[in-house]
């Protein structure tokens, strides 16, 4: 991911800056707010003269004072005072809309004390760059002196002021730690001053940032500043499975997204009937399920005589009746007559259809899925066909075992009575062998009209012009 500010690879494409995501933002920063007043270019008089600086791309945002003689607009890298030294930032908001933003975060004007000195020059956006390149080493080390330390509490991030003067150290712990110790240390070790602040979970997933299960940005990383709390009850209203994997934030505490559309429920459920867990019917009771709650049904289980029975669906108005019947002491017969019946759609011809555009239907038609279609087996095909008879052989065509073997009777035409049959002979008079073994086949080959073998080894070849040493010519 990467924007318009990001370096390029030889290839062209965007090489991305590492900001896990904010780059989508805009200009790769957290929390972006539009100065639309400013883009319309309209003089005024009565010009607001507090503005809103955000500094590390968004990860802090405070309140400055803007003197005219500055000539600072929204966009502009701006040098700020501090309580010790000065800082680097960029101006987000300027005029009258710095004065709602105030009035929500409950900010005084009175409280603003520190002002904008002048727009930051290349030397001080330098010396801004060599602290960002501190930060990931001096947060790795920190987390180190804490271990050895043996303290309870996790080094989130670090932030060095623009003067490289002072280094905030944000810290999250479950409960109150006694750091004086580690600050002499981290004074000893980064030379500059330095402050710890605590934090929660949720504010260290917006520091660090990252992706949703939703695949966009951390809500709390992006827009979220301010934090609700959130317990299982908003789960069990919109009928969520109490799941603590996936009702689990990258902050390990629940989503802020599950208090998005609880008021939307709430004011569904207003209208669905009270108590009505159970139902009195004809020799048993049935039970309430689950509830669709935009559709208004409700899915009670039958249970009768000891038997559960199938899930019947009903309209939340038949049970507002049915409650009633069961508060007059009148038990309920049979609940598959009142069963809801889901309304299907009248099927609309595509011809009937009035396209203002002939060819634009909004539809995508994917192509036909090509297969091969399967070979037709073949008679003559070996692979189709059963495996033809060998004989007494069993198993693969080379093996076979040692105990099996029966003494052949050769004879001198090469014939074996093993394979025979019995009481099957030739015109001959000799027995038949319809089907001889291998070997012998291949001994046959090898002996000559007066039935002497060539060669005593059968697995020597029977080319032309080896001889063997039996018919060796004299010399």
């Amino acid at each position: 991911m990467g924007c318009s500010t990001c370096s390029v690879s030889a290839t062209g494409t965007p090489t991305g800056c590492g900001d896990k995501g904010h780059c989508s933002s805009g200009s790769c920063n957290k929390k972006n707010t539009f100065d639309w007043l400013t883009t319309l270019e309209i003089n005024d008089p009565l010009a607001y003269n507090i503005v809103e600086v955000s500094f590390k791309k968004g990860n802090r945002k405070a309140f400055f004072i803007n003197p005219s003689h500055t000539q600072a607009l929204t966009g502009d890298l701006v040098v700020t005072q501090s309580t010790s030294g000065y800082d680097v930032g960029r101006i987000g908001l300027s005029g009258d809309l710095v004065r709602l933003q105030m009035k929500k975060k409950k900010t005084d004007e009175a409280a603003v004390i520190h002002k904008v000195i002048r727009i930051a020059n290349f030397r001080d956006i330098e010396k801004l760059e060599e602290a960002r390149s501190l930060e990931k080493n001096a947060m790795i080390r920190a987390r180190a002196i804490t271990k050895t330390l043996d303290l309870d509490m996790k080094i989130g991030d670090v932030e060095y002021q623009g003067d490289k003067r002072k280094a905030t150290f944000y810290y999250t712990a479950n409960g109150r730690v006694d750091f004086r110790e580690l600050v002499r240390m981290y004074a000893k070790e980064f030379r500059v001053k330095i402050e710890m602040k605590q934090i929660g979970s949720r504010q260290e997933s917006a520091l660090i940032g990252g992706l949703g299960t939703c695949g966009r940005e951390l809500c709390c990383s992006t827009w979220k500043s301010s934090f609700e709390t959130v317990t299982t009850t908003a789960a069990r209203y919109q009928n969520l499975a109490i799941n603590q994997t996936k009702l689990t934030g990258q902050c390990g505490r629940l989503k802020c997204c599950l208090n998005y559309e609880l008021d939307t429920y709430l004011d569904a459920l207003g209208d669905f009937p009270k108590k009505a867990d159970t139902l009195k019917i004809v020799g048993g009771i049935a039970s309430l399920i689950k509830t669709d709650i935009f559709k208004g049904i409700m899915f009670y289980s039958v249970r009768k005589d000891n038997m559960r029975g199938p899930l019947v669906a009903l309209d939340k108005e038949e049970v507002k009746r049915l409650q009633a019947m069961n508060k007059k002491g009148i038990l309920i017969e049979d609940l598959a007559a009142v069963m809801y019946q889901a309304k299907v759609k009248e099927e609309i011809h595509e011809d009937d259809i009035e396209h203002e555009f002939a060819d634009v239907t909004g539809e995508i038609v994917l192509p036909a899925e090509k297969r091969n279609k399967r070979r037709p087996k073949k008679k003559g095909d070996r692979r189709s066909g059963p495996r033809k008879d060998r004989g007494d052989r069993k198993g693969p065509r080379n093996s076979r075992n040692k105990g099996d073997k029966k003494p052949q009777d050769k004879t001198g035409d090469g014939s074996s009575k093993s394979g025979d049959k019995p009481g099957e002979k030739g015109k001959d008079g000799k027995p038949r062998n319809k089907r001889p073994n291998r070997n012998n086949r291949n001994r046959n080959k090898n002996r000559n009209k007066g039935g002497e073998k060539r060669s005593d080894n059968p697995k020597r070849s029977d080319k032309p012009g080896n001889k063997s040493d039996g018919n060796k010519p004299d010399a």
